[in-house]
């Protein structure tokens, strides 16, 4: 892993990464370098075959991210004032944000494209794009103290990196999802918890996190094929129908039923031992 300056990277249990938001003093508010730094985390950690699974959380014990660092955003990043762009046509300012905000999704895409299942684990305030990154995440878990909010129209703008197009399938209940995008209403563990937002609510960051290491390291001793294979399924049937969720699972296992790992863990459950597998 090169040296990063907006992010933390240990691997606390054999084949689990746990990668921390590293800008405590500023609530790990986000600004251009920071998502840039994201995408080559996570495309990085995907590649890895000393990586099975991620634990995704933010350093402190304020904040997993307050969202987008606004005062940063607007002097330099996609909300700043472009004096040179003053009198291009709309089409050319149009195609310029659209640019930059493709660059911004596919930052935080990343997340959801990298090939091992991310855990995310929410403290504190989960602001904005807080949201957009915990969409992308396979599983999600909160401490107590977690205050959630689609904040992007307290800012003048719709969500735009992931929010909207996530949210209602993480959770499935269009109401509820209207309700917090359009009035970016502050809401925390437990309702999160009702409707499926998350998985599991703890008390305190600590044993947030502690849960998060035992669920990924329970993840990694599983066969890397197998669940490398079962989070691809999973994302990609939820785009496409049933039928061709079904086509696609069979040409993806023509190939992987074909691997070592499916003896090994057969083997292992007869004889009533722990399978080991190959580096994938």
């Amino acid at each position: 892993m090169p040296v990063l300056q907006y992010f933390k990277v240990s691997s606390p249990v054999e084949y689990v990464a746990h990668v921390e938001i590293n800008r405590p003093d500023k609530l790990n508010s986000f600004f251009e370098a920071m998502w840039l730094e994201l995408r080559q985390v996570f495309d990085k950690l995907s590649m890895s075959p000393w990586v099975r699974a991620i634990v995704f959380s933010g350093a402190g014990a304020k904040a997993f991210t307050a969202g987008l660092d606004v005062q940063a955003a607007t002097q330099s990043g996609v909300l700043a004032p472009k004096a040179d762009r003053s009198d291009s046509d709309v089409a050319r300012t149009a195609t310029f944000l659209r640019r930059q905000l493709l660059e911004f999704q596919d930052c935080v895409n990343a997340i959801e494209r990298c090939e091992k299942p991310v855990i995310c684990v929410l403290h504190g305030f989960t602001y904005g794009l807080g949201i957009d990154m915990l969409t992308c995440a396979d599983v999600r878990i909160c401490s107590d103290d977690t205050r959630f909010s689609v904040k992007e129209v307290d800012i003048g703008l719709a969500a735009d990196v992931g929010t909207l197009s996530r949210l209602p399938k993480v959770v499935g209940h269009s109401s509820w999802v209207k309700d917090v995008c359009l009035t970016a209403r502050v809401f925390g563990a437990e309702e999160a918890l009702r409707v499926g937002l998350v998985s599991a609510v703890y008390s305190g960051k600590d044993k947030a996190v502690e849960e998060g290491l035992k669920w990924a390291s329970l993840v990694a001793s599983k066969s890397p094929v197998a669940v490398q294979g079962t989070k691809e399924l999973l994302n990609w049937s939820r785009d496409h129908s049933v039928h061709d969720g079904l086509r696609y699972t069979q040409i993806w296992n023509g190939a992987a039923l074909q691997s070592r790992d499916v003896r090994r863990a057969m083997q292992a459950g007869m004889t009533k031992r722990k399978p080991t597998f190959e580096k994938l």
